[in-house]
């Protein structure tokens, strides 16, 4: 029998999960008098501490990206927010390049050398996202690049209609996109940014502009604002604080300019 290997906090709180849902089932059923699980405590992973770059740190990155592969995916997923699997899994015919906007309809995922595509995890996670600008440009440019290679290729070109994808046109494993943004990364003297912190530095940003957390959710993907507000409740008592302050010298203003 092959041993296993120490499995994450995270891990082993998804299969207590399973465990404990199908045990539950199971005494609903009448097959067994208790759920065993309930004994058992709950698995704690370790939360990450996430971190954000602000607009002149994500110039740097994308200046460093400039001119590699590398560059208009990132100005993707720091622009959407896109989480890694439903960057490498949209199509051309998910973007709309007339009205800017980008429908996030499947994910790619890979688990032990297989790589699959899925749908999202929850019908929120299927959204349109309105483009900037400079993404528009910068996709329209990859779209060009893209169709040269593919005539220089030819029939061996696996066209798959991916945005992005192997130079063959062959979807791009996840993982060798995180290894190489890592390596990018260390020559930006960023090493502890990770990839998926790209999509925490957009609502970060975001919020911070003043934009309402219903829409950064609705950009995120999240299945309700509730998620939204937990996860950036740092961001917001500065939001608080600005706001007041907005207020204070509108009114203040008011007050002072009556007739």
């Amino acid at each position: 029998m092959p041993k296993l290997g120490r499995r994450s906090e995270k891990t082993l709180l998804q299969h207590h999960r399973v465990l404990k849902l199908a045990l539950k089932t199971a005494v609903k059923w009448r097959l067994v008098v208790r759920n065993s699980a309930d004994a058992v405590e709950t698995p704690r992973p370790e939360h990450r501490e996430m971190r954000a770059i602000d607009e002149r740190e994500t110039g740097i990155l994308l200046d460093l990206a400039r001119g590699t592969r590398l560059y208009v995916p990132l100005l993707v997923a720091v622009t959407t927010g896109l989480r890694r699997g439903e960057l490498l899994a949209v199509r051309w015919q998910d973007v709309d390049l007339v009205r800017a906007m980008l429908t996030v309809r499947q994910t790619v995922e890979q688990t032990r050398g297989c790589i699959q595509f899925k749908k999202p995890k929850t019908k929120k996670s299927q959204r349109t996202i309105a483009l900037l600008t400079m993404t528009m440009d910068a996709l329209r440019v990859h779209d060009i690049e893209q169709k040269k290679a593919r005539l220089m290729i030819g029939p061996a070109y696996k066209d798959q209609g991916l945005v992005f994808a192997r130079e063959d046109g062959s979807v791009w494993p996840p993982n060798a996109l995180t290894m190489a943004y890592r390596k990018l990364v260390r020559k930006a003297g960023l090493q502890t940014l990770r990839l998926h912190d790209l999509r925490h530095s957009h609502a970060t940003q975001l919020l911070r502009q003043g934009v309402h957390p219903k829409v950064v959710s609705e950009r995120l993907g999240h299945s309700t604002i509730a998620i939204t507000l937990d996860t950036y409740s740092h961001v917001l008592p500065g939001i608080q604080e600005e706001a007041a302050s907005k207020l204070n010298a509108a009114l203040h203003a008011a007050f002072y300019l009556k007739p």
